[in-house]
């Protein structure tokens, strides 16, 4: 893996930028996993329901308890930060709780944590969907 300096000296938001792709490869894997024989095209509509910021929102919410001081700190740091657009579909709120979680998971694929990354992708994958979007 190239990269110049140690992962927590990153600004949050290009922690956010490598942890949204990361988090988007695990969802279509595991939809794919799930659903071998769905068209690309559901399975895309099914992964935008994983990756929304209101998805993410909810999975953040459910795995705060579950994360290290270190990890928190990571996610309040995302959370925090002013990012210069937001999504015309997203509440603020959920938008910047997302950004926490991609900050975290950007935090833990650039520090090669993989373990503790793939336990929480899927706990976050887990705890996505309110219970009318699993239908």
């Amino acid at each position: 893996m190239m990269q110049t300096k140690p992962p927590n000296q990153y600004a949050p938001l290009p922690l956010a930028y490598i942890g949204d792709a990361v988090y988007e490869v695990y969802v279509r894997t595991r939809l794919i996993a799930e659903h071998p024989d769905m068209a690309a095209h559901k399975l895309h509509v099914h992964s935008i329901k994983y990756v929304k910021a209101r998805a993410q929102s909810n999975s953040i919410h459910a795995m705060l308890p579950i994360l290290s001081d270190d990890e928190t700190a990571v996610f309040r740091r995302g959370r925090n930060a002013k990012s210069p657009t937001v999504p015309k579909n997203a509440d603020l709120s959920d938008y910047r709780y997302a950004t926490g979680l991609e900050a975290l998971f950007g935090y833990l694929y650039l520090a090669d944590e993989k373990d503790r990354l793939n336990e929480l992708m899927a706990f976050a994958y887990e705890h996505a969907l309110d219970e009318r979007e699993k239908k």
